[in-house]
């Protein structure tokens, strides 16, 4: 029952993500991404980014974030942006039940009963943290990204 849950909040959280693209998110803040110079905007629209850009920007490039986290500390404050990647990782497989079977066997003219073991695949929905974005005033002062 946990594996049918695990793919169905898989399903809903890839066609919620789905509907997000650069372009929708273009459309969203068209006045921010008209302000931009064409360099800028051609790289918002290959999904990357740089220090100094706005949360705006950052949003038109990579979407809404997974996590949001904010820092309070002497220096002030600073919000981190993280985005995850989703997958689902195979983990086996395992007997549910058996079907059964009823046939007539001629040679001994009595019918005989044979079970055969039903499985399904077991799937782990799991995420790794692909790239954090910190803002301070508002602007981006870090990037840090997992590699490959």
């Amino acid at each position: 029952m946990k594996t049918l849950q695990a793919l169905a909040l898989l399903g809903f959280a890839l066609f919620v993500s789905g509907c997000s693209t650069v372009d929708n998110r273009i459309k969203e803040k068209s006045a921010v991404f008209a302000s931009l110079d064409p360099q800028a905007q051609a790289r918002l629209k290959q999904g990357l980014i740089d220090i100094g850009y706005t949360m705006d920007m950052v949003y038109i490039a990579l979407g809404k974030p997974d996590e949001v986290r904010e820092k309070t500390s002497v220096k002030g404050q600073n919000t981190t942006w993280i985005f995850k990647n989703y997958w689902q990782e195979y983990q086996g497989s395992t007997v549910v039940g058996y079907h059964r079977y009823v046939y007539y066997d001629a040679t001994a003219k009595a019918y005989r009963v044979y079970y055969e073991p039903v499985r399904t695949e077991i799937y782990r929905a799991r995420s790794e943290e692909r790239t954090r974005v910190t803002f301070v005033d508002g602007h981006v002062t870090a990037i840090e990204q997992a590699k490959d």
